[in-house]
């Protein structure tokens, strides 16, 4: 037979390790994008360069 307290201490560290992952501060936050970064074109958008890949 599983011994309670082992399922207990398991469980417990589980838990605790969940309640201090959803509590981060940072769990929120995105850094923005670097400044050089070329923004994908959205959907029906014409692509301002002109180049096409493969070309």
């Amino acid at each position: 037979m599983i011994d309670n307290f082992s399922l207990a201490l398991t469980h417990g560290l589980l838990l605790l390790m969940a309640w201090r992952l959803l509590f981060r501060a940072d769990l929120d936050s995105e850094p923005p994008p670097p400044p050089d970064e070329v923004p994908i074109p959205k959907f029906g958008e014409k692509q301002s360069s002109g180049k096409r890949f493969g070309a």
